[in-house]
């Protein structure tokens, strides 16, 4: 039977957010501990990282340890996931360059996630090709490890198709070689895609609208008391609007019944507090305390198991040498096996000094 695999990651830019958490880390503790994978590989995503920050190198490096930590702290298990460096797993680079002759510049340019992504950079007039190939990198390192699931938000679904459409060109025309994946979105539809702070679409670092998963309790409870609700909600008596109102966003991401038993038992449910909110009669600053409730319980294990890990620094550059040299390992057999589909293998097997032999005999 077919291995199951995951491959996903992060580009280590900042530290990762409660975006991330719900969006993706969570859901792989889950995967992780389900015993239903046979391999899960979790990248730090650092050479993609530098096609935007390739005149800051030092950002990214002093990153890649931050998001490590911030990995073992939500629950990654190094026992049951390797976690890796990109750029120490050189044949991805490889792989992306055979892959960039099946697809077209056009292609590229109709990408979504490609557009808006050079949208927010203002790169429109100057786009550097590192960054605007980085759907083809992808396929490449989701390929090299045959990953059968990769579990994304709803942000990334345009760079999964891109990466089946590779898939299939280059089985189509050298022979089936590689794996085509599944995409594995979250189930919670708060959680597709979780807003900032401050209202906007998306949690962004560059934006500052983010609660880092790190972060001291104190600056989350600031954090969730300026969160951004509904501004014609003046009066407690107002009758107040849920829709693009954040903190609500938030609970639909983070709270379950047993959290109103636990800070709020004057409701049952969510949908009682949404109800009474929208009738009129709830402040917002009531419901920012119990949200803050909900995510300082949710955090709480979070901070405690980084300042584990940050006292031993020397376990976790382990972790990530050991996980970067399985990774190379794997990604070195898929690579041969892509070479000899495209007959570019001429001196791992005879089959070449034959042929020629034969040729000029």
């Amino acid at each position: 039977m077919a291995q199951k695999i995951i491959l996903t990651g992060d580009r280590p830019t900042g530290k990762l957010h409660v975006g991330h958490y719900v969006g993706s880390l969570k859901r792989r503790v889950e995967l992780q501990n389900s015993g239903e994978y046979d391999k899960i590989f979790i990248m730090i995503a650092d050479a993609q990282a530098l096609t935007d920050n390739a005149d800051n190198p030092a950002k990214v490096r002093s990153n890649i340890m931050e998001v490590a930590l911030d990995y073992l702290s939500v629950g990654i298990d190094p026992a049951k996931s390797n976690i890796f460096i990109q750029s120490y797993v050189t044949e991805l680079t490889e792989l992306t360059f055979y892959y960039m002759n099946l697809v077209t510049v056009s292609r590229l340019q109709r990408n979504p996630t490609v557009k808006s992504e050079i949208q927010m950079r203002n790169f429109e007039t100057s786009i550097p090709v590192g960054f605007f190939c980085y759907p083809i990198s992808q396929a490449a390192d989701i390929t090299a490890f045959h990953a059968t699931t990769v579990p994304v938000g709803e942000d990334q679904m345009p760079m999964l198709e891109q990466t089946k459409e590779i898939v299939h060109k280059f089985n189509a025309v050298y022979g089936e070689t590689l794996t085509d994946p599944q995409i594995l979105l979250p189930e919670n539809k708060a959680c597709l895609r979780l807003p900032g702070i401050d209202g906007k679409a998306k949690m962004s670092k560059s934006l500052g609208n983010c609660i880092y998963l790190s972060e001291p309790e104190t600056d989350v409870k600031k954090k969730i008391m300026s969160m951004y609700t509904d501004p014609n909600h003046i009066r407690i008596e107002d009758p107040g609007n849920l829709e693009g109102n954040t903190v609500f966003t938030y609970l639909d991401a983070f709270c379950n019944d047993g959290h109103f038993a636990e800070y709020l038992p004057e409701y049952s449910c969510l949908q009682e507090l949404k109800d009474h909110y929208t009738r009129g009669g709830l402040g917002d600053v009531k419901v920012k305390k119990f949200l803050n409730n909900v995510m300082q319980e949710e955090l709480s294990p979070i901070r405690a198991r980084r300042k584990e890990y940050e006292n031993r620094i020397d376990d976790v550059y382990d972790i990530l040498k050991k996980g970067s040299e399985t990774a190379k390992a794997e990604a070195e057999k898929t690579l041969a096996e892509v070479k000899h589909a495209m007959k570019i293998d001429y001196f791992d097997t005879p089959e070449f000094l034959e042929e020629q032999r034969e040729k000029f005999k």
